[in-house]
């Protein structure tokens, strides 16, 4: 019998996942990482559905307590981001160094398994001709996380399976249902979990960077109004600055070493071009010149279509068919041909 290690987070994805994977033969041991204390997935109140979960299918379920790691790798690496005037997205980076890469290894050296599976909707597919995993979109485009994925390596690709990718999310919900599994019916997870376990960003933040006065200036210097810390900001922003003006006005930059607020209208926060660092190349070898692609500069955003320059030390320089709207430095970037993730990063600059 085929064994499969299942990250269960007590949502329904991940509970679907593991049931899936039990009624077609495999033997699954659940497995819930313990990130941090508080409400919502991947805290107390998740691990108690997880081993509900576990408890229904009649399959093992272990917990291995991460709290030391996410605390390093997520929360201080969020902290010192929005300390510097940039804005951090956490998911990947947990995907990475929490989640998928300590499931791996705890699976093959305390369980002796070399198969992880999660509750993610995306594909992993093999490509002989390139001897290659490839990661894919998910069938569900409303659902897809592949853009939250793009730093996992061939190695932790080779390892993992994602039952959901070829459904959409009410096929979930009726198989959970089919099942009789308690999260059936369980609400969707509606932001990142620290924002749930805390309420919001800001009130995150506030625990671990003291409030900062300081100005909030147009782009000759000139003061329009106060800010309490720049790390409550981001690019782009346009409500909650509390100044007036004649013109729309939006975040621009971040002077964090000045402790002022940059803004700027509409034209002043759209770019032609972007620097991207910390590239994994996932589905194709680096290339050695540019490429044509389609790339995503947050999660939500309308693939774009983009000339991939790569430069040395893992960057690349993605021009834009057409200037974008707010991009990010901390965000990251991802560029697909088709539903293919060809790369991504870190946005630099």
């Amino acid at each position: 019998m085929k064994k499969v290690v299942v990250g269960l987070s007590g949502g329904v994805d991940s509970s679907t996942a593991a049931a899936i994977l039990h009624h077609q033969g495999y033997e699954v041991i659940g497995l819930t990482l313990w990130l941090m204390k508080g409400k919502g997935q991947c805290c107390s109140e998740g691990m108690i559905d997880a081993a509900y979960i576990c408890e229904q299918l009649s399959v093992p379920h272990q917990i291995v307590d991460m709290r030391d790691v996410f605390q390093t790798h997520i929360v201080d690496y969020l902290v010192t981001g929005y300390s510097v005037g940039i804005t951090p997205l956490p998911c990947s980076q947990c995907n990475k160094t929490v989640k998928f890469g300590p499931m791996v290894q705890y699976a093959r050296e305390q369980l002796g398994c070399d198969r992880i599976a999660t509750g993610h909707y995306a594909q992993i597919n093999y490509d002989k001709a390139s001897g290659r995993y490839q990661l894919l979109r998910a069938v569900d485009r409303n659902k897809d996380q592949s853009y939250f994925l793009y730093d996992l390596s061939q190695e932790l690709l080779a390892a993992t399976v994602f039952p959901l990718g070829e459904l959409q999310k009410a096929d979930t919900r009726r198989i959970a249902a089919e099942y009789g599994l308690k999260t059936a019916d369980k609400p969707e997870s509606q932001d990142l979990c620290l924002v749930e376990s805390n309420g919001s960003m800001r009130a995150f933040l506030d625990k671990y960077l003291a409030p900062k006065k300081g100005d909030i200036v147009d782009t000759t210097g000139k003061v329009l109004g106060e800010h309490d810390g720049v790390h409550h900001y981001t690019i782009g922003q346009r409500k909650g600055l509390g100044i007036a003006a004649p013109e729309p006005l939006y975040v621009i930059e971040l002077d964090a070493v000045n402790n002022k607020v940059i803004v700027g209208d509409r034209t002043k926060v759209t770019q032609p071009e972007c620097t991207v660092n910390r590239v994994n190349w996932v589905s194709i070898a680096e290339p050695s010149t540019p490429i044509r692609a389609e790339v995503q500069i947050r999660y939500r955003s309308h693939p774009e279509p983009v000339t991939v320059i790569p430069l040395e030390n893992s960057r690349v320089r993605l021009v834009f068919d057409e200037p974008q709207f707010s991009i990010t430095p901390g965000q990251a970037a991802v560029w697909y041909d088709g539903d293919k993730v060809l790369g991504g990063g870190i946005i630099e600059s």
